[in-house]
């Protein structure tokens, strides 16, 4: 029997100590042992993107990381993007232009979008669209989605005014 690895880490801005398995994916540290069940399992294998989380700022499939690697780190999950009930600009932007249906890739997708604002609060088409390739939807399309990015990015205080 494996002993579990106690992690130090900051999930959602707060610091936080857990118990997970040596060969515990993040994910399942996330979801198991932290409750912390936005991050969706899809793939298993990083194709999807249903698990994308924030890691230091960078987004990464949190089924190819193990738990034990968030040490020390930030993590950000979809449940972090939110103010109290105050919803981050990208999650009110995914409601207006309905881009989502069933649900299971919208927290992915939406932290990939987190992460390209971030970075670059005035992206263009192309660069979201590229940006948000590693996140597959089955049921909506890419569209409205791309919308809701768009629009999320000219509401953003950090937005250049052209």
């Amino acid at each position: 029997m494996t002993s579990k690895v106690v992690v130090e880490a900051t999930i959602n801005g707060e610091p936080l100590e857990f118990l997970c398995e040596p060969r515990q994916s993040l994910l399942e540290a996330l979801r198991d042992e932290l409750d912390l069940t936005g991050a969706k399992e899809g793939c298993l294998t990083g194709d999807c993107g249903a698990c994308t989380v924030l890691v230091d700022g960078r987004p990464l499939c949190s089924c190819l990381m193990l738990g034990v690697e968030a040490q020390g780190k930030n993590v950000t999950t979809v449940e972090g993007l939110a103010n109290g009930s105050n919803l981050h600009v990208l999650q009110q932007k995914f409601l207006e232009h309905a881009s989502l249906q069933c649900g299971i890739c919208t927290p992915g997708f939406l932290m990939s979008s987190k992460a390209l604002l971030d970075r670059n609060p005035n992206p263009t088409e192309a660069e979201i669209r590229y940006a948000l390739a590693g996140n597959l939807c089955r049921c909506t399309g890419y569209d409205k989605i791309v919308k809701a990015v768009m629009d999320a990015a000219k509401s953003s205080p950090k937005a250049k005014v052209a």
